[in-house]
């Protein structure tokens, strides 16, 4: 009689998270991110120099008039104290009234929106259209002269900074065409300078990034066999290969649209264009805290939405997203 002794086979396997517990768990960070946030800002404002009493009152304001207005506005408490008014008042979704017009920031947040929300999908509009055709004739004319020039201008896309980019656009087509307006939101031609200065950068790196997307979707085997099934490239590119590459490129581009409202600060500054942007640097120079916090917190809130709901939806088209940390199973 012989015995066979038992055979073990250790294999790794990677268990997938369940969609619910995936979303908890991003929904708990994007808080946990959102809290910090509230914090840092709300110390760093006031590490800030300047004093709002001073700009309110100017030099000329008398020092019984700078303690009564101090004390009116809470700011001669302690800082613990301040900080737990505000975050009380976070919860309530509260954010306390502006030093300089004593409005509540809240009102003067929903005034601004409008014009930083038809910036952003203007400048997003913008994006794709540059980066689609550009990405497109990289990644299917790779090695030629058709991509080197298409990535020639993604890289001078990405080197040219809003604030350098902005004034000279104006100079350009405002100031010596005439074709455009130099700054202002008075007509709807008022959007194309600032929505292309904005847009100009996310163009190049999704460019770069659909590029390189594509280039892997077509070496599969699949792209091969329509080719030699007789379909015209175009055709294989746009209903075969660009949905295929479609996943990387929707992650970046989420991740890009939240970062549009803060690169809308410096560009709705160049051009006056009246939105958070805008409002963020004028109540910085007159150190209106709940203003600069407001501003601050709704476009970190935005930022973190946004990316918190491109990784649920990431991880709903593709579930390997969801894949646990490995771990080791014998079987006898």
């Amino acid at each position: 009689m012989s015995k066979h002794a038992p055979r073990s086979k250790n294999c790794l396997t990677r268990p997938e998270i369940p969609i619910k517990h995936f979303v908890i768990a991003r929904l708990v960070s994007a808080l946990m991110v959102i809290l910090g946030v509230a914090l840092l800002v709300f110390l760093i404002i006031r590490l800030v120099p300047g004093d709002p009493i001073e700009v309110l009152l100017g030099e000329s304001g008398q020092p019984a008039a700078r303690v009564a207005l101090r004390a009116a506005l809470g700011l001669d408490q302690p800082l613990g104290t301040q900080l737990g008014r505000y975050l009380r008042g976070l919860m309530r979704a509260d954010l306390g009234n502006s030093l300089h017009s004593r409005r509540p920031v809240v009102a003067l947040l929903m005034e601004r929106i409008p014009a930083t929300v038809q910036l952003a999908i203007a400048a997003l509009g913008v994006a794709l259209a540059i980066a689609l055709p550009l990405g497109i004739i990289a990644a299917r004319y790779r090695g030629t002269f058709g991509d080197r020039i298409a990535m020639a201008i993604a890289l001078f896309g990405m080197s040219i900074p809003n604030f350098w980019l902005g004034p000279l656009l104006i100079m350009l087509f405002a100031l010596q065409l005439g074709w455009l307006p130099v700054s202002g939101r008075d007509s709807a031609a008022s959007i194309i300078l600032p929505a292309v200065t904005l847009g100009t950068g996310m163009a190049a790196i999704l460019a770069r990034m659909l590029r390189a997307a594509l280039l892997e979707v077509l070496s599969e085997d699949y792209i091969r066999t329509a080719y030699a099934s007789g379909f015209p490239p175009h055709i294989v590119i746009w209903r075969y290969a660009l949905p295929n590459a479609a996943l990387p490129v929707v992650t970046l581009l989420g991740m890009q649209l939240g970062a549009l409202l803060g690169g809308a600060v410096i560009t709705e500054t160049i051009f006056s264009w009246p939105g958070l942007g805008s409002l963020m640097v004028e109540s910085i120079n007159r150190r209106d805290y709940p203003v600069v916090q407001g501003c601050i917190l709704l476009i970190s809130l935005t930022y973190v939405v946004i990316n918190t709901l491109t990784d649920i939806l990431y991880a709903t088209l593709d579930p390997r997203v969801r894949l646990g940390p490995q771990v080791s199973n014998t079987f006898d």
